[in-house]
């Protein structure tokens, strides 16, 4: 039986179609269907329109009726597309130390930074690191997210690495929400790796590598571009090699210095994610590429850094796509609508540009093109806040939260 499900009245549908990938958006661009109707079918949608229009279709029979009772406004839900939220542990130390005046290479030597958690990371079982990132997970999706990037790099030996991607394919096996892997196991050199930074990467090249490819445990491969990480010259190598192989790259790029966005250009990156030191160069190289700009505005919070220049990369013409990093060491808050809130604040960003670094280009950051929008064809994941105006969620800071999400046309009710 051809079953299909006729959702709403919503008193706004905020769809975001019809609007371009790249440069400035005006909230006049916005499409904001009122008392509005959607019709799915096998996870997907069918037909969107003024549900009174929508309504007489269920007396043609093979229709069910998903009725709201309350006023809601939906959006495409959020799409997190940076993040580390599978790891044991905490660095709340390391908080405590920051914030009294230490620096990051001083909270690394007294046994803290990212050293602190490979070692939790490493010593938690399948079953533990589980329950843990499933619960991360979750309070993502209670908070409007229905698809997430999660990052390995906590583990830094081929075992570990493999340990933390199988644990990441296992919750997403589990949970409503949808997890995208990443292997990040070139996020630092472990410190008990006896060889150089450049062997590190050879050795997870010619080790680590082909198990991805055999388990499918993801095709996506980060490095980290940086003083304290991995060189230029390092990281060269280690990308041509991954894009030889045929995999989807990422690029942790110009957080602290320069260098990593080019890197990213070059070896056609999916996207390039930090950018707080990208200068004006920078972000031109990054307008003229396909290559994505993906801010992260929890770490600057936590870090209590500057902000990457989001503004100056819109108006230039690049994309801009805003994520979490949802981490235990730099940006412990997870909360992406509030930290994108925040983000806007300081970088005079229209709600449509915001929404849309959550929405459908943060889906192109991940390479998906079947979510992040509210349109015939595109999955039905909805997140539907108890307002009646789509201003209201940026205007309250991200502080009221969904009453309602459908993850490929599936209600749960908050």
């Amino acid at each position: 039986m051809d079953t299909k499900t006729l959702i709403g009245p919503f008193k706004q549908l905020v769809t975001m179609r019809g609007l371009p990938h790249k440069g400035p958006l005006t909230d006049p661009q916005l499409e904001i269907i009122e008392d509005a109707g959607m019709v799915v079918r096998e996870g997907y949608i069918l037909q969107i329109g003024k549900f009174s229009e929508l309504y007489p279709l269920i007396k043609n029979g093979h229709y069910l009726l998903d009725i709201i009772n309350e006023p809601v406004v939906a959006f495409p839900g959020f799409i997190d597309a940076h993040t580390h939220i599978c790891w044991a542990g905490s660095r709340a130390n390391d908080y405590a130390m920051r914030v009294s005046g230490k620096s990051y290479l001083e909270i690394a030597s007294s046994g803290g930074g990212i050293i602190d958690t490979v070692k939790k990371t490493r010593q938690a079982s399948h079953e533990n690191l589980l329950a843990s990132l499933k619960k991360r997970a979750d309070q993502q999706f209670i908070s409007g997210i229905t698809t997430s990037e999660v990052k390995s790099g906590y583990g830094l030996t081929v075992e570990d690495e493999i340990k933390m991607l199988e644990v990441i394919r296992l919750a997403d096996s589990s949970l409503a929400i949808d997890l995208i892997p990443t292997c990040l196991a070139a996020h630092i050199k472990p410190k008990d790796f006896s060889g150089t930074k450049a062997e590190y990467l050879e050795h997870i090249i010619n080790n680590l590598f082909p198990i991805l490819k055999e388990k499918k445990l993801t095709n996506r491969i980060d490095i980290f571009v940086e003083e304290s990480a991995f060189s230029i010259e390092e990281a060269k190598i280690y990308l041509k090699e991954a894009r030889q192989q045929n995999f989807d790259i990422v690029v942790h790029a110009d957080q602290f210095t320069t260098g990593g966005s080019k890197l990213a250009v070059d070896y056609k990156a999916i996207s390039a994610d930090h950018l707080e030191a990208s200068s004006d160069k920078e972000i031109q190289m990054l307008a003229k590429s396909d290559v994505i700009p993906l801010v992260l505005p929890g770490s600057s919070i936590g870090l209590g850094y500057q902000f990457a220049p989001a503004r100056k990369l819109l108006n230039a013409g690049a994309s801009l796509a805003i994520a979490s990093d949802w981490n235990p060491g730099s940006a412990p808050m997870g909360d992406l609508l509030v930290q994108a809130a925040i983000l806007g604040i300081y970088e005079k960003l229209t709600l449509a540009e915001t929404f849309a670094g959550i929405t459908y280009r943060a889906a192109a950051a991940l390479g998906l093109n079947d979510r992040g929008i509210i349109e015939t064809g595109y999955s039905a994941d909805i997140a539907a806040f108890p307002i009646e105006n789509y201003q209201d969620i940026l205007y309250y800071q991200g502080r009221i939260k969904p009453s309602a999400i459908w993850k490929k046309g599936i209600r749960t009710t908050i």
